[in-house]
Formats: C-alpha cells, structure tokens, sequence
C-alpha cells in the first residue's frame, strides 16, 4: 500500500493539516502538501501519495513524487551509505528513498556520488518498505533516440546508467545510447555519473562509440601529468599556485619554468582536470580525475 497513489477519507483536521483514513491507518496531510482547488471537508475522500517519512510519520502528499511504482523519473543521490546503498531524492519533501547495495555494483569504486544522476521507480516490498530500483537496459533502450550520422568528432554529454569490466554505458542528454570502454577513459566512470564524451564511432549494436580521452592535439604532456601528481597527493586536493603566481616560486615547487606551468595549466583546464580560483591563487583537483571516490557519511 505505501508508495502509491490512493484515496482516502477525510476524518479530522487542525490548523495545519487534514486526517485520511485509508484501510484503517491514517496518514497527516498537511495543508502545504495539498494542491487541489476544492476545499476539503470532513468527510471528504481525497487522493494522494502516502508513505512513511524519515522520521517514520505516516504522510498523505499531493506533490506526487516524479518516480512510482510504474513511472521512471531521473532522479538525484542525496547521500551514500556504504553499508546500505545510496539515498536518492525523488521529489519527497521530507524522505529521500534507498537504492539498496544488492542492486549496486559489487566494486565500490563505481558507486554513485553524490548529485550524480539515476532514473529509478518506486518498489514496495512486503514490509513496506519503500525502494528505488534503477532503470536496466530494457528500458533505455526504449528510451532512445536514433542519433545523426554527422556526429563523428563531436562532444556530447551523457550520464553512465551502467558498468561493466571493460568500459561503461551512458544516455547523452539527447538520449543516444553509448559506450565509453575502460581504454578511452582515464579511469572506470562510475554508475550516475555525469561526463563529457567525444564521439569516436558507432558500434555493431546501433550505439555511439565514444571517448573522454583529449584529442591527440590536447594530450597533456609531462608537466601537465607532474601537476596533477602533485595534486594527488595533497590531502586537500589543492596547491597555491595559478597562472599569475611567482615564477622563482613556481620553479622550486615544480622545477620547471614558469611559461611551462602555465601551458601546462592551460591543457589541464580545458580538459577540465583541475580547477584554478584566481581569488585564491590556487588549482584544485577535479572530482572527475582523482583515482578513489570519497565516501559519504550519513
């Protein structure tokens, strides 16, 4: 019963909210919660999506969550619990919903982050309890666009809704299906992660080859690749140094001339490795070039 859209009669009120009785459990639905234009009254059936918020409420909304039981909707990971699986936010005030570990890749690594992006319905199991459940590949592939013959060469961005051993699929924001392998990445991308791709091909299956690898133009040389060592290495992920910093400096830091460094920078920010704060005087690692994700604590 929880995680559906059902309807229910009206049985009490207060200020704030309205009482619906639905096969004998009552669920609050709060005044801010109603998107109706008929007054409600007692006595009144009213419609809803009920569910048990964080704190274990029973709750009646009229926002309808952009995910059900038989309706995908893309939604955001809120947080990642390793022991668990990875909370996402469908559109519920007050609860985000778990995909749970067993649906998760078995290596860690390639867990979502978050703010990555998954599209997922709604599950209730026999407990009640509310689950995400991710989108497999039946269901983008009836999602998917026929993409141009003109795309050779091209960027495109696109969000990785699964992996495997040897490389990852993604759906492009103009819904291409794709796949990226391990050798044109400079790591594993991981599941819901959001990535710019360079189109190299298209594959005996009908779906585009691409890369997240710099064309041969814009391979970053050995200073570029001691900058980003550097950076690794920093707790922090940070150093004080950008294009208009000291060049005495910048030599006994990196050992190279200060022209150098900033070439290198150069190639670095537009394959959007690092990032430069001139405020602060410093270039940071991206998220999308460091080697282990982080994990997030509830």
């Amino acid at each position: 019963m929880l995680g559906e859209i059902t309807k229910g009669k009206v049985i009490d009120k207060n200020e704030t909210a309205y009482y619906v009785q639905v096969n004998g459990l009552t669920f609050e639905l709060k005044k801010l919660e109603i998107t109706q234009e008929d007054p409600i009254k007692l006595g009144d059936t009213v419609q809803g999506f009920i569910y048990e918020n964080k704190d274990g409420k029973k709750e009646m909304t009229q926002f309808y969550p952009f995910a059900q039981q038989d309706q995908y909707g893309w939604s955001t990971v809120t947080e990642v619990r390793r022991d668990l699986g990875v909370f996402v936010d469908v559109g519920l005030n007050d609860k985000d919903i778990v995909i749970s570990l067993d649906d998760l890749p078995l290596d860690k690594d390639l867990w979502p982050r978050k703010d990555d992006r998954l599209l997922v319905r709604l599950e209730t199991d026999e407990k009640e309890r509310i689950w995400a459940k991710m989108a497999d590949e039946n269901i983008f592939e009836q999602l998917a666009a026929n993409f141009p013959s003109n795309l050779e060469n091209k960027n495109l961005m696109g969000t990785v809704y699964k992996t495997y051993e040897i490389g990852a699929f993604l759906i492009t924001d103009q819904y291409y299906l794709a796949f990226v392998h391990n050798s044109e990445t400079y790591r594993p991308l991981r599941l819901g992660e959001k990535v710019k791709a360079r189109v190299i091909g298209v594959s005996q299956y009908g779906r585009l080859n691409m890369s997240v690898m710099p064309r041969a133009h814009e391979e970053i040389d050995d200073d570029a690749q001691m900058i980003l060592m550097s950076l690794r290495r920093e707790a922090t992920k940070t150093l004080p140094f950008y294009d208009k910093s000291d060049a005495s400096e910048i030599k006994q830091h990196f050992g190279i001339s200060k022209s150098a460094f900033k070439r290198a920078l150069g190639h670095l920010l537009k394959a959007n490795l690092i990032t430069e704060d001139k405020d602060s005087g410093t270039i940071s690692l991206n998220e999308s070039s460091e080697d282990k994700d982080d994990d997030t604590t509830r």
